[in-house]
C-alpha cells in the first residue's frame, strides 16, 4: 500500500446538517473524522434566506448561518474539514475491509466507515428568472417556507403527489393558491386529486407553465403561458413553489450501494446502514418522504452512532 494513501477511521462525504451532525458525534467518539464538503459546502440550507423551524433558534437564523455555525461546532470536537469533491469510491463488501475513495480525481484515501451525506438536489425550472429569485420568493419546500407567506396568493408548480400535498398545506396558511399542472391532467393519486379539488382556495390550471417569474429582488408576480394556445397570463403572487421532485446526489454510489428506483439509498429499518458493512447512509440522500433539517440532522446523529458501534465490533 502506497504511503500518500491517507488512512482514516471514518469520512464523511458531504456537508449540511446531517453531515455536520454526523461529524458532531464522530468526533466526540474519538473517530477522528475528516469530511469533504463537495461542490456545495452547507448544501441546500446555503440557499435559503430564513430558517424557522430548527428548535433551538426562537428567532430564526438564515441558512448559511447556521451551516457555518454547525461546521464551528464539528471543528471544535476536532472534525477534519476539507473542501474538496468525491469522484469515485470503491467499497469493500466484507466486513472490516477498507473503503477506497478518490477525491478531486486524484487523492486515495482508505477508511475503515463511511457515512454519506450527500443529499438531494431540487429540480428546478430552469428559467433565468426563477434562479435570480431562488430565495426571493422562489422556494422547492413548502413546509420550509410556507409560513413566511401566510394570508398571501401564491403558486406551485407541479402535478404529482408533492404538489398536491404541498398544494393543501399552502392552503391552509395562504390565501389563495394556483396550480401549475403541465399537461391536461395531474400525475397524482386519485386521493390526492380529490383533495386538491375539495379545498376551495386551490385553483387548478392545466397545460400551463411558467413563461417568467416577475420581479427585481423579491417575487411580485408570474406570467405563465398556456402551451396549447400559447396564450399568456400575468397574476399578482409573492411566492412561487416548484414541486417538479429531487434527484438525490448518488450517481458515484450506482452498482455498489442498493437503491430504490429514483436513486435514494435504502437502509436497514431504523438504522443508517447501507447493504455493505461500514456504509452509512444520512439525510436527504436516503429520505425522500420528510426532507428537513432535523430529520437529516437526527439521521446523521444515528449514522455517527452506527459507525462508532460499527468500529466497536472490529476491535
Amino acid at each position: 500500500m502506497s504511503d500518500t494513501i491517507e488512512q482514516i477511521k471514518c469520512l464523511i462525504i458531504g456537508s449540511g446538517p446531517a453531515g455536520y451532525t454526523a461529524a458532531i458525534y464522530a468526533a466526540r467518539a474519538d473517530m477522528k473524522p475528516v469530511m469533504y464538503t463537495g461542490m456545495e459546502p452547507g448544501g441546500q440550507l446555503t440557499t435559503t434566506t430564513e430558517v424557522d423551524n430548527f428548535p433551538g433558534y426562537p428567532e430564526g437564523i438564515d441558512g448559511p448561518t447556521m451551516m457555518v455555525q454547525l461546521q464551528q461546532q464539528a471543528e471544535r470536537f476536532g472534525t477534519e474539514v476539507r473542501i474538496g469533491l468525491v469522484t469515485a469510491v470503491d467499497f469493500s463488501t466484507t466486513a472490516g475491509g477498507i473503503h477506497k475513495v478518490t477525491v478531486d480525481g486524484k487523492k486515495e484515501i482508505h477508511a475503515q466507515t463511511i457515512i454519506i451525506s450527500t443529499g438531494a438536489t431540487a429540480k428546478y425550472l430552469g428559467l433565468p428568472s426563477e434562479q435570480k429569485l431562488r430565495g426571493g420568493g422562489v422556494s422547492a419546500c413548502a413546509v420550509c417556507d410556507g409560513f413566511f407567506y401566510r394570508n398571501q396568493d401564491v403558486a406551485i408548480v407541479g402535478a404529482g403527489d408533492t404538489a398536491a400535498e404541498e398544494a393543501t398545506y399552502l392552503a391552509n396558511i395562504c390565501k389563495n393558491v394556483t396550480m401549475l399542472v403541465r399537461k391536461g391532467e395531474m400525475r397524482a393519486s386519485k386521493a390526492m386529486q380529490h383533495r386538491v379539488a375539495k379545498t376551495p382556495n386551490i385553483t387548478v390550471l392545466y397545460n400551463t407553465e411558467v413563461a417568467e417569474v416577475l420581479g427585481d429582488t423579491v417575487v411580485e408576480g408570474l406570467r405563465m403561458i398556456n402551451n396549447e394556445t400559447k396564450e399568456l397570463t400575468d397574476i399578482a403572487i409573492t411566492g412561487l413553489f416548484v414541486a417538479i421532485g429531487h434527484k438525490p446526489n448518488t450517481d458515484i454510489f450506482k452498482g455498489q450501494l442498493e437503491m430504490d428506483e429514483t436513486g435514494y439509498l435504502i437502509t436497514e429499518a431504523k438504522s443508517t446502514k447501507t447493504n455493505l458493512p461500514g456504509v452509512f447512509a444520512s439525510g436527504d440522500v436516503q429520505d425522500k418522504d420528510y426532507r428537513q433539517a432535523i430529520t437529516a440532522a437526527g439521521s446523521g446523529c444515528m449514522a455517527a452512532l452506527d459507525a462508532e458501534r460499527y468500529l466497536s465490533t472490529l476491535e
